[in-house]
C-alpha cells in the first residue's frame, strides 16, 4: 500500500459510497507481517466501500482476505491460516467530548471517532491483527507430559495424582460398615 489510501471525509460524496479496493503488494505485505509478528502473509486483499451513514457519520463495509503463516505454538514448524471475513466500522462525529473530557466507549466496538481522514488501510491492519488465530497449532501437534524430577528420584506424573483417589478413601472411612 505504498499509495497515499486514505480519503478525506471532506470530499467524499454525501449521497453515494465510495468503493475502495487494497492489494498490497509483496514489500507491504512483508512490512505489515513484521509489524503484526506473522512469519508470513500473502493474497492480501480489502475490498469494500464507505458510505454516509445519517447527516455527520460513516459507514465502512469490507471484506478482507489474507493468508497468514505463523509459528505453531506446539512444534514452532510453520501453520498456514487463510482469513476471510467481513469488516464493519462506523466513524462517528460526536464521539468526542469537545471539552476534551474523557467519553464512555459505547458497547458497539466497531465505533471510532471520525477524524478528517478515513483510512482503510489503517482498518485493514486492525481487522487482519483482530482475525489472527491466537494459538495456531499444526494438525497432529500434541504437547507431551513434562516430567521433571532430581536424579535418582521417581518422578511426580499427573496419573499418579488421582486427586479424588484421597477423597474416595475418606469417604469410605467415615461411612460406618453396613
Amino acid at each position: 500500500m505504498t499509495a497515499r489510501t486514505a480519503f478525506r471525509v471532506a470530499d467524499l460524496p454525501q449521497r453515494k459510497a465510495t468503493p475502495f479496493e487494497l492489494r498490497p503488494d509483496s514489500a507491504t505485505c512483508a512490512a505489515l507481517a513484521a509489524e503484526l509478528g506473522v512469519s508470513g502473509l500473502s493474497k492480501v486483499r480489502f475490498i469494500g466501500q464507505i458510505a454516509p451513514n445519517g447527516p455527520r457519520d460513516w459507514q465502512l463495509d469490507g471484506e478482507l482476505g489474507a493468508t497468514v503463516v505463523q509459528p505453531c505454538v506446539v512444534t514452532l514448524e510453520p501453520v498456514t491460516t487463510r482469513i476471510d471475513t467481513e469488516v464493519v466500522r462506523h466513524f462517528i462525529a460526536d464521539m468526542e467530548d469537545p471539552d476534551g473530557a474523557e467519553v464512555e466507549m459505547p458497547d458497539d466496538e466497531t465505533s471510532e471517532p471520525l477524524g478528517p481522514e478515513i483510512d482503510p488501510a489503517v482498518v485493514l491492519a486492525e481487522a487482519l491483527a483482530l482475525a489472527l488465530p491466537l494459538y495456531p497449532r499444526k494438525d497432529g501437534a500434541a504437547l507431551g507430559e513434562a516430567v521433571f524430577a532430581a536424579p535418582g528420584v521417581d518422578p511426580l506424573r499427573d496419573t499418579d495424582l488421582k486427586p479424588f483417589a484421597g477423597l474416595a478413601e475418606l469417604r469410605n472411612k467415615m461411612t460406618p460398615d453396613s
